[in-house]
């Protein structure tokens, strides 16, 4: 199980203008069971991704295909830790 950690490095206007693509990007990375829950972070200086895939190499890959990623209006940290403890909805991760 991953973290992603995005920070934009671009203004919010060029970011708005990249968020219906970068929205088609993560529904598509929800159906392929690779992301868990997303969101903006508070303040709006980027967002946050829980992904569950099986190594860095292949989130690296994943990542790779957001159009954040490929416009360069986003830096991404990559934190891998092991669930222990969930909500029953989340119980599956385990």
């Amino acid at each position: 199980m991953f973290v992603v950690l995005l920070k934009y490095i671009k203004g919010l206007e060029e970011i708005d203008s990249y968020l219906p693509a970068h929205r088609d990007y993560l529904a598509e990375q929800y159906d392929n069971g690779n992301f868990i829950i997303s969101g903006r972070q508070i303040p709006r200086t980027g967002g946050i991704i829980f992904a569950n895939v099986c190594s860095r190499d292949e989130l690296e890959e994943i990542i790779e295909r957001d159009p954040f990623k490929i416009n360069n209006i986003a830096d991404y940290e990559f934190i891998e830790f092991e669930p222990t403890m969930s909500c029953e909805e989340l119980e599956w991760v385990l």
